[in-house]
């Protein structure tokens, strides 16, 4: 099985701004998937603010960060593009880009000011946008009978389950998430409570993470 584990990234970008004497720093951040949706969205903003003193952009791809890569776009070495994916590494967000654009106001900021109005930028970025956590693991379809779905329910309660469909024949039909790294315990605890009565079946392994208070499931 491949070697899967829990990872942040953003379900959907925002876009925030700050001032720092009187210099225009705005973050906006996108959701990408592979380099060359970054490269995109880096074009996309650089076209949208085309009169900039600056467009700087740090991203990060793959769920365990393969891929970094990140840009000063003219400003002094180190001072933006570096700080921008600091951020980003320091929030552990996978598969995200931000691209900083500067308006410059006149005064200058030095090198430590830099770094921190482009850290502080994205950081606002981040916030405006939504993050979630993805967690592997997968739909655990369980045929039981209604005494052992009593029994059932209170295993999913005891351990934060997600039940997401429910079907009430002459049998119960429950479909339950479960993290990847509980399922075995899960399965024999069930097996345990209804002394084997409950019948398992896997789906297909898949990520689900909660927004807005709704769990939803992805692919990857």
């Amino acid at each position: 099985m491949e070697n899967r584990q829990e990872y942040k990234t953003v379900f959907f970008g925002g876009e925030d701004e700050i001032i720092e004497k009187k210099s225009r720093f705005i973050a906006t951040v996108r959701q990408v998937s592979s380099e060359e949706e970054a490269i995109a969205f880096i074009e996309e903003m650089r076209k949208k603010y085309w009169n900039a003193t600056h467009n700087c952009f740090a991203y990060v791809i793959g769920k365990h960060a393969q891929i970094q890569r990140c840009s000063d776009d003219g400003e002094p070495q180190g001072t933006a593009g570096k700080p921008m994916l600091d951020v980003l590494l320091g929030e552990e967000i996978k598969n995200a880009a931000v691209v900083v654009t500067r308006y410059f106001g006149g005064t200058l900021l030095g090198t430590g000011g830099l770094v921190r109005a482009y850290s502080k930028a994205t950081q606002a970025g981040l916030q405006a946008s939504c993050v979630i956590t993805k967690t592997p693991g997968c739909r655990l379809n369980i045929r039981t009978d209604y005494t052992g779905f009593g029994k059932i329910q209170y295993v999913c309660g005891q351990r934060k389950l997600h039940i997401v469909d429910t079907q009430y024949t002459d049998e119960v039909l429950l479909s339950v998430l479960v993290p990847e790294e509980m399922l075995g315990n899960v399965e024999s605890e069930i097996t345990e409570k209804t002394n084997g009565q409950a019948k398992m079946e896997r789906e297909t392994f898949c990520y689900f993470a909660e927004v807005y208070k709704e769990i939803r499931i992805f692919e990857d």
